[in-house]
């Protein structure tokens, strides 16, 4: 369904029970970015209402789910860390075409918005099927389903701009492809894409 090319190593989630405040604070990081994201293609793009009302459901959704991990933080005696970079997420920013029309940068920064939530999706799927802590399992399973959704909204918006400007098939079959060189240099570290 998300299309990925390269799966991440079952391996990762042993990485990731070892440092559970970790994941959990890095986790809680994408979800501010995520919705950060949302509210500035409603700043960059606010004649196209359709997707302004997209964009501030996805980012309020975001900021619960932001708000359900750093509970989650709290409630097991963690401490909420400092910003964590998300080198995955920057390496395929740099694929993104910037300069170029704002319909081509629309369609491009789409493509990464529903690449971005893809990975997540699938990483918390993953999670919901393979990490010991049973409360975790649960969780991540209500948020993939959450992620897919987002992915889905996102790629459906890039199709319906993209329509009449350029092939975003053959785009996203783009993305896709840069993205698998991308991750695989992750999936070593207790962090959400790395």
């Amino acid at each position: 369904m998300l299309g990925l090319k390269l799966e991440t190593d079952p391996n990762w989630v042993n990485i990731v029970e070892k440092n559970i405040s970790e994941i959990l604070t890095d986790h809680a990081w994408c979800e501010q970015k995520a919705a950060s994201n949302a509210i500035s293609l409603v700043i960059g793009f606010p004649e196209k209402s359709d997707l302004v009302e997209a964009m501030l459901s996805i980012a309020k959704e975001e900021l619960t789910h932001f708000e359900m991990v750093h509970k989650k933080i709290i409630e097991r005696g963690f401490e909420f860390g400092v910003e964590r970079k998300d080198y995955y997420v920057n390496d395929l920013y740099k694929f993104m075409r910037k300069g170029y029309k704002r319909k081509i940068v629309l369609i491009d920064r789409l493509l990464f918005a529903a690449l971005v939530e893809a990975r997540s999706c699938e990483r918390f799927r993953i999670l919901s099927e393979q990490i010991s802590d049973n409360d975790l399992k649960a969780f991540y399973k209500e948020l993939m389903i959450s992620e897919a959704n987002h992915y889905t909204t996102f790629l459906g918006f890039a199709r319906k701009y993209g329509e009449g400007v350029e092939d975003v098939n053959a785009r996203w079959q783009q993305w896709l492809d840069h993205e698998a060189k991308v991750i695989r240099n992750y999936g070593k570290e207790e962090t959400m894409h790395g």
